[in-house]
């Protein structure tokens, strides 16, 4: 059985790629000023059986995820943007791509200890519903538009 860490990494690979979710993610990041790790951590934890987030417990994984998302990877970010429609920085581009998603990999890897055992009792229909339930509670009723496609793709994902 992978650690939990490599349990939610190949999971927010696979739940980024599928279709939509990548422009969900990034409108709730840009419109909404959601940490895209910590929506991807709350459906994560429901997908794999881990329970539904409380209120105490996403605060927890934002009080978390916080300091290294500011000091690490809004900074990298805001780099490889700068270097966007630089001429001759196609390649420099790429490279903080990469860079930035080994920061990310980091948040994942600083979360992933903070998740509950799974719980194999928990049938699919659960694991889909709790998962729903924790991207809904984090993106709020605000980004729910927003969040909809990342919803659609976490039904395809757990059948």
């Amino acid at each position: 059985m992978a650690e939990p860490f490599e349990e939610f990494w190949d999971f927010a690979l696979a739940l980024y790629a599928r279709p939509g979710v990548s422009p969900a993610c990034l409108a709730l990041q840009d419109r909404h000023g959601k940490d895209v790790i910590i929506a991807l951590y709350g459906s994560w934890l429901g997908a794999s059986g881990r329970g539904r987030l409380d209120p105490a417990a996403l605060a927890r994984a934002e009080e978390v995820a916080l300091p290294w998302r500011r000091q690490v990877v809004e900074t990298l970010r805001r780099t490889r943007h700068a270097l966007k429609d630089v001429a001759g920085a196609e390649e420099l581009y790429s490279r903080m791509k990469r860079i930035e998603l080994d920061a990310e990999r980091i948040a994942i890897e600083r979360l992933a200890p903070l998740a509950p055992a799974a719980d194999p009792r928990i049938d699919a229909g659960e694991r889909r519903a709790a998962a729903q339930a924790n991207l809904a509670l984090y993106a709020g009723a605000d980004a729910a538009s927003d969040a909809a496609p990342i919803q659609q793709a976490l039904v395809a994902m757990i059948p």
